[in-house]
């Protein structure tokens, strides 16, 4: 049985691709004790014990799956990446860059002084970087080397190798380190640093007695309620817009939505005037409608007011007349009357949502309220994004194609031919269209769940390629260099974070909960960002890791080349 499936995988390979998938998930997604393995190394490791049965795979295959997760991943942060470029976004930008210059140089000093081949130094800054992509860009650069075939064979064994030796640090410890050394080394103290994330987020969070406000909670539902008007509240009698407007001066956020007057419903406008004895349907958070019932008048149960059509839409930020601005500012424009803001995500991570939160391009609302009413918060903000499944193939493939042919020209340098290789046009490729969806949102419409599926399944199949044809290259190297790359994997993943920690207190001077955030980011991994979130139980720090994250994707993965051509320098 068991020679009948080798058979079976050696001479349909495709088998031997998908059974590496299903089981590096499987284990990939094993938590022993908070710990996970990840999904990228347990496919990797698979693909590496598969592999030993000598199964053949097409070299080429692997290409076309790296670049659809390349093209994918720059499509989905490229709005974010070019609004970090802006003033309001560069500090971040920076910060994210200097730390992983400095991985960068520290890679190749580290490299140098142990003495590390190409292809070992390449895996060694993508394991201890969580960059996966480095294994791509690095494994393409070596293929276009002037060296022969049989070194080029053997630097690109080298890299699963150091890859899989230094990932798991990478990923565990600088979570570790982050939410455990970092709140100390920010605030002195894990409990210090909760109590002032806490005094940001009531700061974030403060209400709209200051100024007419917006949202109060992102995590609060919306609630819809109905008020018997009294007239203790309502007196001789306020318009509409009067009685939302006393509403905001007391901090509530509330919408009269629907209005019955002696068993008639009425239709609303801002000047209607209210009296008492009307029962009014308000909408807004749910946090303002709690305890509303001593600035209107007795809640009460009329079902037939409550029962009109509310729907949410996602809205894509792209007004330039709104990105740039506090949230708080909506509530002051009549178009977003009636209203409510459920979420906000940035890049795919949810952001903490208050008056105070700002827009940026790119972003996402969840909102919720009457039809006519979202049509016209819509036009305000930017587009309503597509709820359907239809990829538009012929921007996914285009974009590819672009991408792929700009990254394939060849500028010489001296005698140095240098070129972005097509792994990297590829993935800026995908920032430029995905920038140029959102500034021109009719054409181009990629699904996130499409986003997900292209980009995970292109990565994991990458991977899993990698382990089948690199078996026998792995276990050499591992008994040679496996406990040497270990240690000095700790040290290329650590020494960034500390300079991170340092540049983000003493030079940039985030607030500490958005610098942790920020640190996070630049690693490349969310893994570290859940854990300091875990930590101090909040969502405030991934107010940092957006930007920074952007910016380090693009950083390490194009410092796959580099550090290639660092290597390679002399040889």
């Amino acid at each position: 049985m068991f020679e009948w499936l080798i058979h079976t995988l050696r001479k349909y390979p495709e088998i031997a691709v998908m059974l590496t998938l299903m089981l590096g998930y499987l284990i990939g997604k094993v938590h022993i004790k908070g710990f996970t393995l990840g999904t990228v190394t347990g496919v990797l490791l698979v693909g590496i014990f598969i592999g030993t049965y000598h199964i053949p795979i097409p070299d080429g295959s692997k290409a076309i799956f790296f670049l659809f997760f390349l093209f994918c991943t720059g499509y989905g942060i490229g709005p974010q990446f070019f609004q970090a470029l802006k003033k309001d976004g560069m500090p971040i930008a920076l910060f994210s860059f200097i730390v992983c210059v400095s991985s960068l140089i520290l890679c190749w000093i580290i490299s140098s002084i142990l003495r590390f081949e190409i292809g070992t130094a390449a895996g060694f800054m993508s394991g201890a970087n969580t960059c996966s992509a480095i294994i791509g860009v690095a494994s393409n650069s070596i293929k276009d080397l002037n060296i022969p075939d049989f070194e080029k064979s053997k630097y690109l064994d080298q890299i699963p190798v150091a890859y899989a030796v230094t990932y798991i640090f990478g990923t565990a410890g600088t979570s570790w380190f982050l939410s455990v050394i970092g709140p100390w080394f920010m605030s002195g103290s894990r409990a210090k640093l909760i109590e002032e994330t806490k005094q940001l987020e009531a700061k974030l969070a403060e209400s709209a007695t200051e100024e007419q406000g917006g949202p109060t909670n992102a995590y609060d539902k919306v609630a819809f309620r109905a008020y018997l008007l009294s007239r203790d509240i309502i007196g001789d009698g306020k318009t509409v817009t009067e009685l939302e407007d006393s509403l905001k001066a007391k901090g509530r956020i509330l919408w009269m939505l629907r209005v019955r007057r002696e068993g008639r419903l009425l239709p609303v406008t801002p000047d209607l005037l209210l009296h008492a004895g009307d029962i009014v349907a308000a909408g807004g958070q749910r946090v303002s409608a709690i305890g509303a019932d001593a600035l209107l008048g007795k809640e009460v149960a009329d079902v037939e007011l409550l029962t009109f059509p509310v729907q949410d839409a996602m809205v894509y930020v792209t007004n330039k007349r709104m990105v740039g601005h506090h949230i708080r500012r909506l509530a002051a424009e009549p178009s977003f009357r009636g209203i409510s803001v459920r979420k906000l995500t940035r890049a795919g991570i949810e952001i903490p949502l208050s008056p105070l939160t700002v827009l940026a391009k790119g972003d996402v609302l969840e909102l919720v309220g009457i039809e006519q009413d979202l049509d016209r918060a819509i036009k305000l903000l930017g587009f309503k994004e597509k709820t359907g499944v239809e990829t538009d193939i012929i921007y996914l493939a285009g974009g590819i194609v672009i991408g792929t042919l700009v990254g394939a020209l060849s500028v010489k340098v001296g005698k140095v031919p240098l070129e972005l290789s097509t792994s990297g046009g590829s993935l800026i490729a995908g920032l430029f269209f995905g920038w140029l969806r959102s500034a021109r949102p009719t054409f181009g419409f990629i699904p996130p769940s499409s986003q997900w599926v292209l980009a995970k399944l292109g990565l994991h199949v990458f991977i899993a390629i990698v382990g089948l044809t690199s078996s026998e290259g792995f276990l050499t190297g591992l008994k040679q260099e496996g406990i040497t790359l270990f240690l000095a994997g700790i040290v290329l993943s650590l020494s960034p974070m500390v300079l991170a920690l340092f540049l983000s207190k003493y030079v940039f001077r985030f607030h500490p909960a958005v610098g942790l955030g920020a640190c996070a980011g630049a690693h490349d991994e969310s893994a570290p960002l859940l854990a300091v979130q875990d930590a101090l139980n909040s969502k405030v720090p991934a107010l940092g890791y957006t930007v920074a994250y952007a910016v380090a994707n693009i950083t390490l993965t194009t410092s796959g080349v580099i550090i290639v051509l660092l290597m390679s320098h002399g040889k």
